[in-house]
């Protein structure tokens, strides 16, 4: 399952690289160095967001979450490695064990 989150990561950090440096910067027509109209609106002569704006979006929420879920894995492969007893055995094992009374106690 991690190795499957691992490559879908890789994929969409590919796709992410590949999409940011097919878009264009602000001002990087020639127009806009001379005072072209459409470079000075708000969100320039595509509206708000083109495709590739829209796509970037999408592959960098899933790269965000692809990142949180293999911290996740990541961190619960850790925890079994290192012999971390989960909440459950580790009240069994409480409810089990009975301190040895002190000598002191004894008496």
């Amino acid at each position: 399952m991690q190795s499957l989150v691992l490559g879908i990561h890789v994929l969409l950090a590919a796709g992410l690289v590949v999409l940011i440096l097919l878009q264009q910067g602000k001002g990087a027509e020639a127009g806009a160095s001379f005072g072209g109209g459409a470079s000075n609106t708000v969100f320039g002569s595509l509206g708000p967001l083109g495709f590739l704006g829209k796509m970037t979006a999408i592959l960098a929420t899933g790269f965000f979450a692809t990142s949180l879920l293999l911290a996740v894995m990541a961190n619960q492969q850790y925890a079994e490695d290192a012999g971390v007893p989960s909440q459950e055995v580790i009240e069994e094992q409480s409810q089990q064990e009975q301190l040895p009374l002190l000598d002191d106690e004894q008496e």
